[in-house]
């Protein structure tokens, strides 16, 4: 009886485990770069993307930390995979008073350009 509830309470342990990740930085997104001035013209406006990292297995909160810099690499990331290596007007609209108190997810969006090095 006491091998079952262990191993059931290990495999449990392991799936709640599976449903915490956190996005790491590619290799592209790592030549992705924010920057607070809008790009000139010699940058190619790419569209918009966006970056989510999920908290609430994970136990996160919102805000400063681990879960914003996930979801900033997700942006990274995605901006990087539709070919953009400068992200604009970031902004993080998932940010509120409950993500203060619960593991909300956290989310950014910002403008993909294309611009020569």
């Amino acid at each position: 009886m006491r091998i079952k509830v262990s191993a059931g309470m290990a495999v449990a342990a392991l799936l709640l485990a599976g449903c915490s990740t956190s996005n790491d930085l590619s290799a592209g997104g790592q030549g992705v770069r924010f920057v607070e001035e809008k790009p000139g013209t010699e940058c190619q406006l790419l569209g918009n993307a966006t970056g989510e990292q999920s908290n609430w297995f994970s136990g996160q909160q919102g805000g400063e930390g681990g879960s914003m810099r996930g979801a900033a690499n997700a942006l990274r990331n995605n901006a990087a995979a539709m070919g953009g290596n400068v992200l604009y007007g970031v902004s993080s609209p998932t940010q509120n008073l409950l993500s203060s108190f619960a593991p909300t997810a956290s989310k950014m969006t910002g403008q993909v350009y294309k611009c020569p090095n």
